[in-house]
């Protein structure tokens, strides 16, 4: 068996994500191969090849690749997938993008979200907003994952000496295009990759009270989260949101200040190493899952904690 993983990055350097999917792949076998399909990508290349466990990395450069566009990447999957009996990717909005597509374009079942491997065959992943674990096995010849890549550590970026082999593209395949990104810029840590997070929910009151939540991230270094609450009240952007629907975090640190701790919320930040709720309502639902908890205002204490750092 040989395992394929598909590499998420921005042309510059690899995402996090693709770390966390290899230390999946080398649990399933120990053959593993990357996929880096970009453009102007061969730095990308070059990192990939220096991954522990990596034997080979797969390079599709071409400009129908500058942009993850899941029509064009799909089809270079399926040409390569018949060598492999595992093609894996992350969770991500990058992953669901593409994976489903090249799943149904090779007529397989795709496994999603995985949190565990059992056997080659056989996984484990959440369903019911986490609070179920499903372990599905698979009979299908060619199996495709999505990693949930909160549960797998990253693997060493340094250790391995893999070929790098070009692969040609398909080409564009005309059914969708690139029409512009509007990014976010912050000099915080992204969400989903931060050691510690930092996050308010619908307690905070407002979008100018959030500004308690920003000081105290900042003095710790921290990334900055919310939940489904919070951004629905506009208090703070979409890409802030921590839950069943927004990103799944899992830093060392969680702090919940004014989150009451919905099912949804829980499912996107319980795998946290350290969860810190601060929550007048003493009933609520976020300390059944804390570490330490504070019954307090929140007004009082988190100005005096962001006071002593």
């Amino acid at each position: 068996m040989t395992v394929l993983v598909l590499a998420e990055h921005d042309n510059t350097e690899l995402k996090g994500s693709t770390l966390n999917t290899i230390t999946a792949a080398k649990q399933i076998d120990g053959d593993v191969h990357v996929l880096v399909c970009g453009s102007g990508c061969d730095s990308v290349a070059q990192a990939a090849s220096k991954i522990d466990g990596v034997s080979k990395v797969l390079k599709c450069d071409s400009a129908e690749h500058e942009h993850p566009l899941a029509e064009n990447i799909a089809p270079v999957i399926v040409e390569l997938a018949s060598n492999y009996s595992h093609i894996l990717a992350p969770a991500t909005t990058f992953g669901k993008n593409i994976m489903p597509r090249a799943a149904a374009l090779l007529d397989t079942q795709q496994i999603s979200e995985i949190i565990a491997v059992d056997a080659p065959d056989t996984f484990q992943r959440p369903i019911y907003a986490g609070n179920a674990i499903a372990t599905v096995k698979s009979s299908d010849t060619i199996k495709l994952i999505t990693v949930r890549g909160t549960t797998f550590d990253l693997a060493n970026t340094e250790g391995g000496s893999a070929s790098i082999e070009d692969v040609a593209s398909k080409g564009d395949s005309g059914l969708s295009s690139f029409d512009s990104a509007e990014l976010s810029k912050s000099e915080r840590p992204e969400l989903t990759a931060a050691r510690i997070v930092v996050s308010g929910g619908r307690g905070v009151g407002s979008a100018e009270n959030f500004a308690i939540i920003e000081k105290l991230a900042d003095k710790l270094g921290a990334a900055v989260g919310a939940s489904r609450a919070a951004v629905d009240a506009s208090y703070v952007p979409n890409d802030y949101q921590v839950g069943q629907t927004g990103k799944v975090v899992a830093p060392d640190l969680y702090i919940a200040i004014g989150i009451s701790g919905a099912i949804q919320h829980l499912a996107g930040m319980k795998d946290s190493k350290v969860i810190v709720a601060i929550n007048k309502d003493e009933e609520a639902p976020i300390f059944s899952v804390a570490d330490y908890g504070l019954v307090a205002d929140l007004f009082d204490v988190v100005p005096e904690m962001e006071g002593k750092l």
